[in-house]
């Protein structure tokens, strides 16, 4: 399993966090998401089919792109 922390400029509150989640959640292969809107970071652990491309993608779709 790999793990990355993402950091996203646009996280502002709560609900951007569960919003966040809730998406990643359900691309396969994803298997944990925590995500703190103080410091505007997810962090993402996955398995294949699941790859940061992936993830990144999944993110700019859902307007929270990561800035690295």
């Amino acid at each position: 399993m790999e793990t990355k922390t993402f950091t996203i400029p646009s996280i502002s509150c709560a609900h951007c966090c569960n919003a966040i989640e809730k998406e990643l959640r359900e691309l396969p292969g994803v298997k944990s998401v925590e995500s703190d809107a103080a410091v505007k970071t997810v962090c993402v652990s996955w398995e294949k089919p699941a790859n940061p491309e992936k993830i990144t993608e999944l993110l700019k779709e859902i307007h929270y792109p990561p800035s690295d």
